[in-house]
């Protein structure tokens, strides 16, 4: 059955994207707030920053996964990184894509810098992972 009389016309109203900022350095949320392509680095730095899996207070899409990687060979770490990487990142609608992935080894750990494509404009990454 079809309902009759609902108005066709649908408005979606975007809200503006806006949270607070969080002080890195001193772990404490700030009483301003960032919008727009400053909100977006913040997202992105918590998603990187934060093993999936680990913490009940977030859904299981929430984060990366870096912490099976401890012990892998460098061929198979790169690899990973940047597929996990573009998974945890483009879950949030804000980011389109990641691209531009170059890679520096080190004794025990991988640095990857990549660049994030977002509504806002692109976001230049980087992001130092143990191995």
């Amino acid at each position: 059955m079809i309902p009759q009389g609902l108005n066709p016309n649908i408005t979606v109203q975007v809200e503006v994207d806006t949270t607070w900022k969080i002080n890195i350095d001193k772990n404490t949320v700030s009483t301003s707030t960032i919008k727009e392509l400053e909100a977006v680095k913040q997202a992105i730095y918590l998603i990187l920053n934060t093993e999936r899996y680990d913490y009940l207070i977030y859904s299981w899409r929430y984060g990366v996964e870096f912490k099976d990687l401890v012990g892998e060979q460098p061929s198979k770490v790169i690899s990973e990184i940047q597929s996990r990487v573009t998974e945890a990142l483009t879950i949030d609608d804000r980011i389109e894509a990641v691209s531009n992935f170059i890679f520096t080894k080190g004794r025990g750990f991988v640095t990857v810098m990549c660049t994030a494509e977002t509504v806002y404009g692109n976001i230049e990454i980087e992001r130092v992972v143990n191995i």
